[in-house]
């Protein structure tokens, strides 16, 4: 083979696999609204879900988004909200989703819109979250439980 073809060759290959979409692995991303202002919380994967810290959401409400996995696979979804209380968060909802996991490019709806009310004067949260970067796993979303 001649050089000159050999080189284009090569470069043909590595430009084929220079742009083969890289998936980053899977990524939880929540948009959390709360009297107008909308806050936007991301969970990558955790081998351990207990450290994973609450986000205040408007001195209200918290909210934990934990995505139990490695890199390579998501294992399962556990997503929290609280109620803020006199100081102390009252946990208000409670869901779990679990494999498979649709694997498309973009972002998948996770969870849909969820609206959320607590108190006295029944103060509204808002939340949904997508999932992205999960490979090798097509089907249904999970269900909550």
């Amino acid at each position: 083979m001649k050089p000159l073809r050999l080189f284009a060759l090569a470069a043909l290959a590595a430009s084929f696999f220079w742009h083969q979409p890289v998936l980053a692995g899977p990524l939880l991303r929540c948009e959390v609204t709360y009297a107008d202002a909308t806050q936007v919380i991301e969970a990558k994967p955790v081998a351990d879900p207990y450290p994973v810290p609450s986000v205040e959401i408007g001195g209200r409400f918290y909210f934990k988004a934990v995505l139990v996995g490695s890199p390579e696979q998501a294992e399962r979804i556990l997503l929290y909200t609280y109620f803020n209380v006199e100081g102390r968060p009252v946990l208000i909802q409670q869901a779990k989703y679990l494999p498979p996991f649709p694997a498309l490019a973009g972002p998948v709806s996770l969870t849909g819109e969820q609206r959320l009310y607590a108190g006295p004067a029944e103060r509204e949260l808002i939340y949904r979250c997508t999932l992205e970067g999960v490979a090798g796993m097509a089907g249904v979303t999970g269900v909550a439980r």
